[in-house]
């Protein structure tokens, strides 16, 4: 029987492009090589293991004619010759208004035991260089509810902060804080490499009543593969980006720069990258800007992404590369000092080498003027701070060091306030002008 013309050109419509299947050839720490499998970077992955069952993974580099891939998953048992094919489109994240009140994985997937989302979007996981004339100036305030920053380091709407701190000083106190407080649309929280119990302490407390219905929190706990913490990090940033594209304002809060860092640095290394500064490879570093340089206003939708990243100063180190790095890209540097923290004061912020970058394209003259007077009577008292306690100062002296200290105790009160407490942008403008204008 003779097959008609017809027949053939259905049989070429339904054609399908052959399926690349790749071979297991090496596995070395936690790089893996593949033969025969041509796939571009960043192409996600399943590999069979030798129980029956399979692992995701990605492509992350090559070797000569081989690819070079990180499985998403640890200690699973792979065997040379390992199939290997390609799953699913590269560099996508499902978006949509029904994440929101949501928990996710650095995969998409729901952690909060709730159906799967319907989402009717996707956007770039790791987002292109956009033209940075889209970005906006940053010119109108941004409200976080603590007192000591509306006032002193007025933050802006499509700012990029770091909060830098050692361990233990209070930087999650604070970042619940100014969560609770802070005037937005949308709320992207991004867990990154954090202590499980950090995890469920972070949902259920933090996030109560109507705030738990606009933030979206993405996480990944710090004993899962280097690549998921940065995948989820990507992934918080890209539906940060999503939602600003809509016009929104959002807040996106990264807990911490310094761990996806380490994700970066584990990678870096174990591809053979040579360690440059305190073991970092130049990618490690490299990755900083790339997330932090995707916040900021969009011209085009009339939205922004107001951000927060948090930088564990390890050993108390604020010349730490991450640190360093973190603090020339930002707009902003929020620092907190531990002691401070140990004479009871919180937020404990230092407010002496503390900044905001933007607050002079933010606020007016008159809060502008007291809060400079605020800072030179602090700085002023820090830099005798060692003589006053020693009784080496005579008063009468210097009147601006006679203000100072006589002021310090008032000082101290006015950057204090209390967990649970809010203090709105007004009101800590109104008091600082109050207290320590001309």
């Amino acid at each position: 029987m003779k097959t008609t013309q017809s027949q053939l050109d259905s049989i070429r419509l339904h054609d399908t492009p052959p399926r690349h299947v790749g071979r297991l050839a090496a596995h070395e720490a936690m790089v893996i090589e593949i033969e025969g499998f041509p796939a571009p970077l960043l192409t996600p992955i399943r590999i069979a293991c030798s129980d029956g069952t399979s692992v995701p993974g990605e492509i992350v580099g090559f070797r000569g004619h081989r690819s070079l891939a990180l499985p998403l998953q640890g200690n699973v048992p792979l065997a040379v010759g390992a199939r290997i094919v390609a799953d699913g489109q590269a560099g996508l994240a499902r978006c949509g208004p029904a994440l929101l009140g949501r928990v996710i994985d650095a995969m998409g997937r729901p952690l909060d035991k709730l159906p799967i989302p319907l989402l009717p979007d996707s956007w770039q996981v790791a987002s292109g260089k956009g033209n940075p004339l889209d970005k906006g100036r940053v010119t109108q305030p941004f409200d976080c509810g603590v007192r000591a920053i509306n006032a002193l380091l007025a933050l802006g709407e499509g700012q990029r902060v770091a909060l830098i701190a050692g361990s233990g000083v209070g930087k999650s106190v604070l970042m619940g804080q100014m969560l609770a407080g802070a005037e937005c649309d949308v709320v992207v929280a991004g867990l990154i490499g954090e202590r499980a119990r950090e995890v469920s302490d972070f949902v259920e407390a933090r996030l109560t009543g109507a705030m738990r219905q606009r933030t979206i929190v993405v996480a990944t706990t710090a004993d899962e593969a280097p690549l998921l913490r940065i995948k989820a990090a990507m992934r918080a940033t890209a539906i940060a980006e999503y939602f600003r594209a809509q016009g929104k304002r959002v807040l996106l809060l990264l807990d911490s720069l310094t761990r996806i860092a380490h994700a970066q640095r584990e990678i870096g290394l174990a591809l053979g990258e040579p360690p440059a500064m305190k073991g970092y490879p130049p990618s490690a570093l490299g990755l900083i800007p790339q997330l932090v340089e995707r916040a900021g206003n969009d011209r085009r939708s009339g939205g922004s992404i107001t951000a927060i990243y948090t930088v564990l100063a390890d050993g108390g180190d604020l010349d730490d590369p991450v640190v360093d790095a973190a603090r020339a890209i930002v707009d902003g540097h929020i620092i907190l000092s531990r002691s401070l923290a140990e004479a009871g004061v919180y937020p404990a912020i230092d407010i002496r080498r503390s900044l905001s970058r933007t607050m002079a394209d933010t606020v007016d003259a008159l809060h502008r003027s007291a809060a400079m007077r605020f800072r030179q009577l602090w700085s002023t008292y820090e830099e005798n701070r060692d003589l006053i306690l020693m009784g080496a100062y005579a008063p009468g002296s210097d009147p601006l060091l006679d203000e100072a200290v006589a002021r310090q105790a008032e000082m101290r009160a006015f950057i204090a306030q209390s967990e649970d407490g809010l203090v709105p942008y007004s009101d800590s403008r109104d008091v600082l002008i109050e207290s320590f204008g001309a």
